[in-house]
């Protein structure tokens, strides 16, 4: 995808502070990847495949965690590497809860419902 802008700092910058979000347990808040209108080899989609991402991204930034999330004493499992606010991370839209937090499409899932890390938030849809 073509990014005019770093798609995490794009995020964070509108969620704000997040100061007055609260989770308990190991819920986390993960803000959901919209992709650009336009990819690298320069097709537009259309404003229904971006809003589409919204509802059924698979996509997101971690951008909260309550206390204890990713507490793991065993190591079983992130295979002792836990997400952290600011990763990518992919998942079931199902096994989450849609929020809008500041104007942003986020999701409240449960840590261990993240299903894996990603370098770049296009490599999974």
């Amino acid at each position: 995808m073509k990014h005019a802008v770093d798609p995490a700092k794009q995020i964070m910058d509108e969620l704000g502070d997040l100061s007055d979000i609260g989770l308990y347990r190991n819920l986390v808040l993960v803000a959901i990847y919209v992709r650009p209108t336009q990819t690298a080899s320069g097709i537009h989609l259309s404003d229904k495949t971006t809003e589409e991402d919204k509802h059924q991204g698979k996509v997101g930034l971690v951008v909260k965690a309550g206390p204890q999330a990713f507490v793991d004493p065993e190591g079983k499992w992130f295979d002792g590497n836990p997400p952290k606010v600011g990763d990518w991370v992919f998942f079931r839209p199902a096994e989450s809860w849609a929020i809008n937090v500041h104007g942003v499409s986020c999701r409240i899932l449960d840590d261990i419902d993240l299903k894996g890390p990603l370098k770049f938030p296009d490599g999974v849809w």
